[in-house]
């Protein structure tokens, strides 16, 4: 089996910013991340039983510690074809009040009813109105039902506690772990990608970004501008039987710039660009949602006597396109890191979802003088 790595291991280093010490959402302080990942079975789909490629993957803004510290947070809609919940409450108030879930399609609401019974359990809520009197959880999804039994509803609230038990705040795992688990990005397997970038000549504030990419045709497929996805035909590499331009793709975004729910919405939009430059075109039936926070603001959570007001920080919209600039960079090294770490995998009725060739991505995007200054030697 061929080894997987991430871009940058191959000597793809997408555009100019430094990446931070993880390249990876979680080098925002205080941002962690947990998956859990559900496989089981093989052979014929039996409703209910398997096989099952699925699961749940959380971020946690602040360490778990959102519901008692909400972040101001926007959102952007580049084709609406899929699900957010909890975005009208994000728009309305400017404040993202729960961890965010990213799971799949038919599995929306038992991982939404389960960020609820998480917070009842951390607030001690014994029915009566008390810290946690009404919630509205962002849980978020992609469709992974070529190769998972997804109308087997086998994500649990269980597997959503072990996600947020095991969240932490170092390396993300990539590829087929998580919600990304059964997910597949431009006739390739897919899953779940990070990066992010650090902005340290202007104000040294960084940004990460977390995908569930599973969106795209073959052919579109773009790597450090190159078309990739042209060079590796169906003949070579055999492109799974859905539809090409089905699937969607979610993209979280953080920060630790201070910045105002409405600047939060301008850093979303930008995920756009990113997902753009691999190949992206927001096609019809495609959901491709995207969510920003930034954890620099605090003190943000009062109760209807509380009329003190809050002392805020903010960057000037002037200072914002150095972020603007990582957001796209790394939302594009996000979904490559999707690609690039995800493995073949077999689900249900034996359909088969294949890997990208990572031998042939490099020498398909490294000439021999780029390999050389990145370090990079034929194997």
């Amino acid at each position: 089996m061929e080894v997987r790595a991430r871009a940058r291991e191959l000597g793809i280093v997408i555009g100019e910013l430094p990446s931070g010490p993880l390249n990876a959402i979680t080098d925002v302080a205080g941002v962690r991340v947990g998956h859990t990942t559900l496989i089981a079975g093989d052979g014929p789909l039996v409703v209910g039983q398997g096989p099952v490629r699925t699961g749940v993957t959380v971020i946690l803004p602040r360490g778990g510690e959102i519901g008692r510290e909400p972040l101001f947070a926007g959102h952007h809609v580049l084709n609406g074809n899929g699900e957010m919940t909890g975005l009208l409450w994000v728009e309305e108030s400017g404040l993202l009040t729960t961890p965010i879930a990213l799971t799949n399609t038919h599995s929306v609401g038992v991982v939404r009813d389960a960020l609820i019974a998480h917070e009842v359990r951390q607030t001690g809520n014994d029915g009566r109105l008390a810290a946690i009197a009404w919630s509205l959880p962002v849980v978020a999804e992609t469709y992974d039902g070529y190769l998972n039994d997804i109308n087997g509803f086998h994500v649990r609230p269980e597997h959503l506690f072990a996600a947020i038990a095991g969240a932490t705040a170092g390396p993300v795992a990539e590829g087929n772990v998580g919600g990304g688990t059964g997910m597949i990005c431009h006739g390739f397997k897919g899953g779940i990608g990070t990066a992010s970038r650090q902005m340290a000549e202007a104000g040294g504030w960084t940004v990460g970004v977390l995908v569930q990419a599973n969106y795209g045709r073959r052919g579109l497929l773009r790597v450090d501008g190159l078309p990739v996805g042209r060079s590796i035909p169906a003949s070579e590499v055999p492109t799974p039987g859905v539809p090409p331009e089905t699937g969607s793709i979610i993209v979280v975004v953080a920060t630790d710039a201070p910045l105002l729910p409405h600047q939060c919405r301008r850093l979303a939009q930008r995920a756009t660009i990113g997902l753009a430059r691999v190949g992206g075109i927001g096609a019809d039936s495609s959901g491709d949602i995207f969510l920003a926070f930034s954890t620099a603001n605090t003190g943000l959570a009062g109760d209807a006597t509380d009329a003190t007001p809050r002392p805020l920080q903010m960057l000037a919209n002037e200072a914002l396109s150095p972020l603007f600039e990582g957001v796209a960079e790394a939302t594009e090294e996000a979904i490559l890191n999707a690609l690039c770490q995800a493995t073949t995998m077999t689900g249900i009725d034996g359909r088969v979802a294949w890997a990208l060739p990572l031998e042939r991505l490099r020498h398909l995007v490294l000439t021999p003088s780029r390999a050389r200054s990145a370090g990079v030697t034929d194997q």
